[in-house]
């Protein structure tokens, strides 16, 4: 990046009508005016320059790769079709394993805010379109297919990859040609956010919340749905919502619902959401409904419940939301009961015996001390976690029952339910949480895959935390 100095790399794109060469030229031409204060490059000599940037020009390389072995990989497959939304999920490439493995969402995610003066040194490589004699549509179909771990890497590459992976349209182009990858994030302290990703096994820190006592302290639902982590809870007088978007790396606040409310059932489904039942500012009982459209930005209410619940669970399940058990009535008395509703006729349809209930040692307890029901869906078949008994179930959708197929993990410790996360992660379950320990402990992470036979329970990974209680967990998948 030296003033009239060419920096040579391998020709990422070349003209079939050319003769194939092995290396091009790319130019940087240095600004050697003072900005911020800081003095400009010396220029001295080549070994300066690579001793003062070694970060700067392994990154551009290695982001070089991860176009190039993506573009590769498009063009052998340029005369397929991509599937569509109802199809089967494409795995993204894993082209970059092992590159930039911080635990910081700074260097992972595409959100990453840069200083002017990184953003003004990637600004002098900008080219009018995103990828060199390859149009807009094909250059996106080609980042799209690159694992979203490695944008934090094209999007310092320059301006034009920045702005199509900050806008968020190369998301929606994913979603839409069912190509996604599932992180998960929770929280094991009152503000504090960490997001792991399965692929790379990599755990990365969120900013801190910025939130007042009161809010800290207040019970909390999370909700992931398109690119926002949605953490709701209440404030001094009134609910509150705080949105971390993917986009920008950062938290905002002031959203708000129809009708604000708490200790409800929720569930997400590419860019939208549903959020069913809990309670008001008042502490009733609700039995209305909301759909959030995270690309949108609205709230829409929806047609009443059959009934009002609390500490419910919700489900996608073959294109249906289903909320599930909770808490219900004046004598606020435990629900067995089930809802679906119907996204095109817009009706519920209430279903029998569809929460898993509480173990024989649980029944002696009051409905409030134990968790909602967890629940998740993989493959359109609705699992269930047996925290008294340590037992995974699942549900049967034609007799409407519950059979017990296996074990949860040894280490899946809770409270009645509380600290024990059970989501569903793509094509797999996952359980998070820890044994009760004095001082220091660890957070595990178990996966198994249904589809692979009986549960077999396989740690992912395991990270020394001092707390492994788990406060709040959502999957987010794009």
């Amino acid at each position: 990046m030296l003033e009239g100095r060419s920096c040579v790399v391998p020709r990422l794109f070349c003209n079939s009508c050319e003769t194939e060469n092995d290396w091009s030229y790319m130019k940087y031409m240095l600004d050697l005016d003072i900005k911020n204060g800081k003095r400009p490059m010396e220029i001295d000599d080549a070994e300066d320059e690579d001793e003062l940037h070694p970060k700067k020009c392994t990154k551009m390389l290695e982001s070089c790769h991860i176009v190039e072995t993506v573009r590769l990989s498009f063009q052998q497959n340029k005369d397929s079709v991509l599937p569509g939304i109802d199809q089967e999920i494409v795995e993204p490439v894993d082209v970059c394993q092992g590159v930039n493995s911080g635990d910081s969402m700074n260097s992972l995610d595409s959100g990453i805010q840069q200083s002017d003066e990184e953003q003004q040194a990637g600004d002098s490589s900008d080219s009018g379109s995103l990828l060199p004699r390859m149009n807009r549509d094909s250059s996106i179909a080609c980042l799209s297919r690159c694992s979203r771990s490695d944008y934090g890497s094209l999007a310092s590459l320059n301006r034009s990859f920045r702005n199509i992976i900050r806008s968020g349209e190369l998301y929606t182009w994913r979603r839409l040609n069912g190509i996604m990858e599932h992180w998960v994030y929770f929280s094991c302290a009152l503000l504090e956010w960490e997001a792991y990703d399965p692929i790379r096994q990599r755990w990365m820190i969120l900013p801190r919340m910025a939130s007042n006592e009161c809010f800290m302290c207040s019970d909390k639902e999370s909700l992931a749905v398109g690119t926002e982590l949605l953490v709701f809870g209440r404030e001094l007088r009134s609910h509150v919502i705080y949105r971390y978007s993917l986009l920008t790396n950062s938290w905002s606040s002031g959203m708000r619902m129809n009708a604000p409310r708490c200790l409800f059932g929720s569930a997400s489904l590419g860019e939208i959401a549903i959020l069913a039942g809990g309670c008001d500012s008042e502490g009733r009982i609700l039995d209305s409904a909301e759909l959030y459209n995270s690309e949108a930005q609205t709230w829409e209410l929806l047609p009443s419940m059959k009934k009002p619940r609390k500490m419910c669970s919700g489900v996608f399940m073959d294109g249906k939301f289903y909320v599930i058990g909770g808490i219900g009535g004046r004598d606020s008395k435990l629900l067995t009961c089930g809802e679906e509703y119907n996204l095109q006729t817009r009706t519920w349809t209430e279903i029998p015996n569809m929460s898993p209930g509480r173990s024989s040692r649980g029944s002696d307890m009051p409905a409030t001390t134990e968790a909602p029901p967890l629940v998740a869906v993989v493959n359109n078949e609705l699992y269930a976690a047996d925290y008294a008994d340590m037992e995974v179930k699942k549900y049967d959708k034609e007799r409407k029952l519950w059979n017990t197929i296996g074990r949860l993990p040894e280490r899946a410790v809770s409270m009645n339910g509380w600290g024990l996360a059970f989501r569903a992660c793509g094509n797999r379950l996952i359980v998070i949480g820890g044994p009760r320990t004095h001082g220091e402990g660890f957070i595990e992470l178990n996966s198994w895959v249904p589809s692979e036979g009986p549960p077999q329970w396989r740690l992912l990974d395991r990270k020394q935390r001092s707390g492994n209680f788990v406060y709040n967990c959502a999957v987010m998948g794009c």
